[in-house]
């Protein structure tokens, strides 16, 4: 079922009387980015999957966002759905949004999955490069722009390998907005540091990470895990970035594990 929700699209899939599972997409891509897990998930939990703001389906709006206003659209959504607590699962961008969210609202989840993620905030360096991003994606557009970034998602082998997936991936960069996907690259830049809270997050947690993510690498996981007073982590082989769609099987099974021990 969609809906809009203070112009987020929503999608509320799978068991209605479920413990609540709610995917937070990367960026720039939509709801579909989870459509492997959607499908395992939907006999036995409520699904719920969302395009963030200025992505896919959702408001494109004046293009300036913050991570505050993300972390707000997520808990609107939850509201209207009636979901008091739910479990989270967030890759990168989508981790960061989960992140924020336990820290401003920790008693309305339950659980907390973290997929190739990351709690600094970006340094000098990486602000310095989201900034010749916005340019590329304002001077080439955003088909030139997806062409390249497709390249640091994938693992290597899985961008010589599979064309398919590599063109699915690069559909969903594709169906954003130069202004949706400049004003995420600011909100990106500008987000708060979330490490300093994670030894407060006591709910379960667990942590996925692609075995050769080159964007946030299983070292990144590894500093959240030692922090974090309740989770545990697993590397996805064969699978850079995006594990839950370079190796759905693996990361579907460590998943449904996680979630049948909150059950």
């Amino acid at each position: 079922m969609q809906k809009k929700v203070g112009g987020i699209a929503v999608h509320d899939d799978g068991l209605r009387g479920g413990l609540p599972v709610i995917f937070i997409h990367g960026f720039p891509f939509n709801h579909t980015f989870w459509k492997f897990q959607i499908q395992a998930l939907a006999k036995t939990y409520r699904v719920i999957s969302y395009d963030v703001r200025g992505h896919g389906q959702s408001d494109v709006g004046d293009g300036q966002y913050t991570f505050e206003l993300f972390v707000d659209d997520l808990i609107r959504v939850m509201d209207y759905l009636k979901i008091q607590r739910g479990v989270l699962c967030g890759l990168s961008m989508g981790g960061y949004i989960a992140l924020r969210a336990v820290e401003r609202h920790a008693d309305r989840f339950s659980g907390l999955v973290l997929c190739d993620t990351k709690t600094q905030m970006d340094d000098n360096r990486v602000k310095i490069k989201r900034a010749t991003m916005i340019r590329a994606v304002k001077e080439n557009g955003v088909e030139v722009f997806a062409k390249e970034f497709v390249k640091t998602l994938l693992s290597r082998k899985n961008l010589a390998t599979k064309p398919s997936l590599v063109q699915f991936v690069l559909n969903l960069i594709q169906g954003n907005s130069a202004l949706g996907i400049s004003g995420t690259l600011l909100a990106l830049a500008g987000r708060t540091d979330t490490t300093a809270s994670l030894t407060k997050m006591t709910l379960p947690a667990l942590i996925l990470v692609g075995e050769e993510d080159r964007l946030t690498p299983p070292s990144d996981s590894e500093l959240m895990l030692k922090a974090l007073p309740n989770a545990v982590m697993h590397l996805i082989p064969h699978a850079g970035h995006l594990p839950n769609l370079e190796n759905p099987v693996t990361f579907n099974k460590t998943l449904q594990g996680f979630l049948k021990k909150i059950s």
